[in-house]
């Protein structure tokens, strides 16, 4: 989650959950000005702040059971999609993938030619009608559902719908098809998966595990999980610090400073993880420092690790 910035501000939010973090080192709070360029673009007219690079994608949380509809940061995450990517037309609402999407027909109309602008896409109207079903709203998904069989041309749904003034020389009419792909079979599949939903009111392809663990038993992770590719920084005081490898190691650490040193051999997960589990030994502790010496390998790290112990 992001705070105090400027689509946050704009939109009076705490926070929002940003489409991607490149960076396995740097969390999203501590992005700052930190740019990524888009495909699709001419020059530098794709870089954008990583802070202020927002899709629906957040949705999947809750289609997946991971987070609640009514989620605070979900909702947060909500008023700023509707507010940057949602298009109003005569057939519904659409929504672009993310701001500054480069895939789509030119300012004018003219056929994308590997730039161009990125244009509403009625899969993801699909997308948010699972939203609404997750949040109880029915009629809300069903108009969803509307608004994508208005979308069709002739039965067939297109990647992308246009999402600004007509332009009749050229074929492009507000709330109706590009040339875009069409049909998108994508499209299809989320339109007959909205239809089953609507059906049984309730989203069928929720992974039902997830919805147990997270929203019936709201259970919260014991572990903060450390990868040489995503690296935990801190250690929330009274959990566990799991250390994930892909081959067979013994970690040597200490949480004071090196005065003592503790040794705790990798587990075998059975399916190409080996993970280590270090609790630190009081309450006192204000950090982990770490090794590793490879057995396969026969050899030392050669450097040490650290992750800082404090309160949640």
């Amino acid at each position: 989650m992001l705070r105090v910035l400027p689509l946050a501000q704009k939109h009076n939010v705490e926070g929002y959950y940003i489409r991607i973090n490149p960076f396995s080192d740097i969390p999203a709070t501590e992005l700052g000005n930190r740019t990524i360029k888009l495909k699709n673009h001419h020059a530098d007219y794709g870089k954008t702040k990583l802070s202020e690079l927002i899709s629906v994608d957040a949705l999947a949380l809750v289609r997946f059971g991971l987070r609640a509809a009514d989620d605070p940061k979900i909702l947060n995450t909500l008023k700023v999609i509707d507010a940057e990517l949602k298009v109003e037309t005569p057939n519904g609402d659409c929504w672009y993938r993310y701001n500054n999407d480069g895939y789509g027909e030119q300012e004018n109309g003219d056929p994308y030619d590997g730039t161009g602008i990125g244009r509403a896409w009625p899969l993801l109207t699909g997308e948010r009608g699972h939203y609404e079903i997750a949040a109880g709203n029915i009629e809300e998904a069903t108009k969803h559902l509307k608004a994508m069989e208005a979308f069709a041309n002739n039965g067939l749904l297109p990647e992308q719908i246009w999402d600004k003034a007509d332009i009749p020389e050229k074929g492009l009419f507000l709330g109706e098809h590009t040339g875009s792909a069409m049909p998108l079979t994508w499209a299809h599949a989320e339109y007959i998966k909205l239809c089953i939903s609507i059906q049984h009111n309730n989203i069928f392809d929720m992974p039902s595990q997830t919805f147990e663990r997270y929203q019936r038993r709201k259970k919260k992770s014991d572990y903060k999980i450390w990868r040489f590719d995503n690296g935990a920084r801190t250690l929330p005081k009274g959990k566990t610090l799991r250390i994930e490898t892909l081959t067979e190691c013994t970690v040597h650490w200490t949480d004071d400073d090196w005065k003592t040193t503790f040794i705790t051999e990798s587990q075998n997960m059975k399916f190409g993880i080996f993970v280590t589990n270090i609790i630190p030994t009081t309450t006192q502790s204000t950090s982990l420092q770490f090794t590793f010496y490879w057995k396969e390998e026969d050899k030392w790290e050669q450097r040490n690790y650290s992750v800082i112990v404090a309160n949640e």
